[in-house]
């Protein structure tokens, strides 16, 4: 089995940032593998289905022992998602056909700017979470069976075909679903129904498609530390910096997967810089009045 240092250096820098902010894994490894490394489509599904049935563990088994999991949310999302996600590799590796290059490029590149869209969406509705001050766990018996088993199907189907979701798509449909969860526990049920979301996944895959293992290996070799090191390192600051930037890299990332001349991505790739640059001078501003304003009775004083 070949390790190649250079796929290992990448699953460093991935597997940091998927400690740093708990998302980013099929987002940002499958476009890297494809567009920096040349690796097929269908080849760089499978082995990022296969790298995150490694790493989802990691971060589940925080909030298990935390008990921030939600595990009647988890049940009904795991009857839908199991099923589609195996049906996912299915469709990509018997159907499509993982051979047929530019179709599975189209499909990941649109998955992209859908997961980019969710992402902001997200940093949206966890803006208005902190504004209702969500910290309770949720009653289990507001979960609603069937709206949990379709967004777990169709997260689920997503995932399988494209390795993308289960830490975006599927995270901001519950958020949507239900206000009352608060932020550690959605992370947590994510993190956990995610587990065996992609096991089955990995299995379809195994069983349809093909399986580099030296692929796997080296972005493994990477990864695991970096996740580790990435979650001690985690906070709520890093967090609100690191999430613009993710955004702006799926952004080019799925405009080169569905073939767009260079001549855009290079507009896109300044149009996102100047666009950081405002976002981040406005988080700075907004930093530097709210210790101005906490600042101010001890001056008053």
């Amino acid at each position: 089995m070949h390790l190649d240092l250079y796929k290992t250096a990448a699953g460093l820098i991935v597997g940091f940032v998927i400690g740093l902010t708990g998302m980013g894994g099929g987002a940002l490894m499958t476009p890297v593998l494809v567009l920096v490394f040349g690796v097929n489509p269908g080849t760089a599904v499978s082995a990022d289905v296969v790298t995150s049935l490694v790493l989802k563990p990691f971060g589940g088994s925080i909030h298990v022992r935390r008990r921030t999991v939600n595990w009647r949310l988890v049940r009904w999302l795991i009857i839908g998602s199991v099923p589609s996600a195996f049906a996912g590799a299915y469709l990509l590796d018997e159907v499509i056909g993982t051979s047929n290059q530019h179709t599975v490029k189209q499909i990941l590149g649109w998955v992209l700017l859908v997961a980019a869209g969710a992402i902001l969406a997200k940093l949206v509705l966890q803006a208005v979470r902190n504004e209702m001050r969500v910290t309770e766990m949720m009653d289990s018996a507001l979960v609603r069976p069937v709206p949990t088993l379709i967004v777990g199907a169709l997260g689920g189907l997503v995932v399988g075909m494209t390795s993308v979701g289960s830490g975006s798509l599927i995270i901001v449909m519950l958020m949507l679903m239900y206000p009352k969860l608060s932020s550690k526990e959605m992370v947590g049920t994510d993190l956990i129904q995610a587990i065996p979301l992609v096991g089955a996944a990995a299995i379809g895959h195994y069983l349809f498609g093909t399986l580099d293992f030296s692929i796997i290996s080296s972005v493994l070799l990477g990864a695991i530390p970096a996740v580790m090191l990435g979650a001690h390192f985690s906070s709520r600051s890093a967090d609100r910096y690191i999430r613009p930037v993710l955004v702006a890299v799926l952004v080019i990332s799925s405009l080169g997967l569905l073939g767009v001349s260079n001549g855009w991505l290079l507009t896109t790739a300044i149009a996102a810089i100047v666009i950081l640059m405002v976002v981040f001078a406005r988080m700075r501003h907004n930093a530097q009045t709210a210790l101005g304003l906490a600042a101010a009775p001890a001056n008053v004083a």
